[in-house]
């Protein structure tokens, strides 16, 4: 099940973007979506049959001038997008995900997860963040750990909500989408191996984030973060070159058109190329991975409103189009 989407009434910037495209008659396919929504089969205007999205990404230095060639020359009669069903643009051999990366989601979770053992005020509590974000900062040490690609789903895709997840709760992303492999790269040069971007919801369960039974261990990524679905991405991949600066973009979540999360990426402590350089000394990246930059304020832990089953989340960022997905509870036998 889906929601059905107002496909082409989410712009993107640049002249096109790519997408991954389906009908009941047809396999998931890569494609060229132009900005008035007509679509190009890359199978057919690149003559391999079999290819896929993380295809194109894996020659992407080589292709994407003839994709904004193509771009440019539209013709009469070709299919629309809102014709289709839009999957997950591509699908990541890798996800890199970035946490605490917005000062004040930060500090708002700082203050939302602490028990009140340590005797600090909300506000003590508040500049004890501040001050621990700050020096992150002054370190250099951005904050990365692995995400799994099963979690990706679609960007108009159900979200179903495991009957274990008690606090399950959205975080709305940025998300680059590598085009190059990457390995040791400096920050002066990480952009050059970033294809697009996108978005991502990175939905958390907040009960299952730390580990009670043995607290030395601290945070689990695994069960929190990684159920399936619990990673809607898309719908479009927006070539870089199409949006070239991307330290003043609007993130925003509606749940059930209610505002949660509307803030810039100027709130990011390290920029997209502080985290694709970061990230890559240690982990060789490669095309078609994904590196999500974290989430800014306004999450459920600070509204002290989780998802629930029949809830509708709206998300976009600017120049990347919009998705929307719906929450549906786990059918239990």
């Amino acid at each position: 099940m889906s929601v059905k989407p107002e496909a082409a009434s989410a712009p993107f910037s640049g002249p096109f973007a790519l997408a991954t495209l389906s009908t009941a008659e047809h396999d998931a396919f890569p494609a060229l979506v132009r900005r008035d929504g007509s679509v190009l089969d890359l199978r057919d205007v690149l003559d391999a049959p079999e290819l896929v999205m993380l295809d194109v990404l894996e020659d992407w230095p080589g292709v994407s001038p003839r994709l904004f060639e193509l771009a440019g020359r539209p013709v009469a009669g070709e299919p629309q997008v809102a014709d289709f069903r839009v999957h997950a643009p591509v699908t990541p051999r890798q996800v890199l995900q970035s946490g605490a990366n917005y000062r004040q989601h930060v500090i708002d979770l700082h203050v939302a997860h602490r028990d009140g053992s340590d005797g600090l005020s909300e506000e003590e509590a508040r500049a004890e963040a501040a001050r621990i974000m700050d020096q992150r900062a002054a370190d250099d040490l951005p904050y990365v750990f692995i995400g799994l690609p099963s979690s990706v789903t679609g960007p108009f895709d159900d979200v179903v909500l495991p009957a274990w997840a008690k606090k399950p709760d959205w975080e709305l992303e940025l998300a680059a989408v590598i085009g190059r492999p990457a390995y040791q790269v400096t920050v002066e040069s990480a952009l050059d191996h970033v294809a697009g971007y996108t978005i991502a919801n990175d939905l958390t369960d907040r009960a299952t984030v730390f580990r009670r039974d043995m607290p030395q261990i601290g945070t689990d990524w695994l069960r929190s973060k990684n159920a399936p679905g619990f990673t809607p991405v898309g719908p479009w991949i927006v070539p870089a070159q199409s949006l070239a600066d991307t330290s003043d973009l609007q993130v925003t979540l509606k749940l059930n058109g209610e505002t949660m999360q509307d803030e810039s990426t100027k709130d990011m402590i390290f920029s997209v190329a502080r985290l694709v350089s970061y990230a890559s000394q240690n982990v060789r990246l490669l095309p078609g991975d994904l590196v999500l930059t974290g989430s800014p304020a306004g999450n459920g832990m600070h509204w002290g409103r989780l998802l629930r089953d029949g809830d509708v989340m709206d998300a976009s960022i600017t120049g990347l189009g919009a998705q929307r997905t719906r929450c549906v509870a786990e059918v239990t036998p």
